[in-house]
């Protein structure tokens, strides 16, 4: 899929969510568009890091995030018996070219990338996820950990 079709996807997405916390509430929207995200986020992320590090899975999607006109880089931060890995994207379509705003949202975090953690831990247990920083609150990338027991 190429960038305009994703900005599609996105602006979708917003309009989706914004439609219905209009009507029912946000709690009703997270949990609508939650709906099979952890499965979706399974069969994504699941061929990419089973079976090899956070660190290189991740770099295996560096290219398909660049399609989407982000900037990732993948940095490996395993230590003390865990596989670790700090994802960081220098750019955000998103925040860019203001979809987010053009829903009412101040920030695009709660729609996609806490969805996007929310998803990863309930898709994968063993993965503990967290959003340590963001470009919608002042700092210059997102940055993302990802991290579980290491493999024996």
């Amino acid at each position: 899929m190429d960038n305009t079709n994703m900005l599609e996807v996105f602006r979708n997405k917003f309009a989706q969510y914004r439609k219905i916390m209009n009507e029912s509430g946000e709690q009703k929207a997270w949990d609508t568009l939650m709906k099979g995200y952890p499965e979706r986020q399974r069969a994504n992320m699941g061929p990419k890091i089973t079976g090899v590090s956070l660190a290189k899975g991740f770099a295996s999607a560096i290219d398909s995030y660049k399609q989407l006109g982000m900037e990732m880089v993948v940095a490996d931060i395993s230590n003390k018996g865990i596989d670790a890995v700090l994802e960081i994207q220098k750019a955000c379509p998103i925040m860019e070219k203001g979809i987010h705003t053009q829903f009412g949202f101040k920030k695009p975090c709660k729609v996609f990338c806490e969805m996007d953690i929310a998803a990863t831990e309930a898709a994968f247990p063993n993965i503990k996820a967290s959003i340590l920083t963001s470009m919608a609150d002042g700092s210059c990338v997102c940055l993302f950990k990802y991290e579980r027991p290491k493999s024996k």
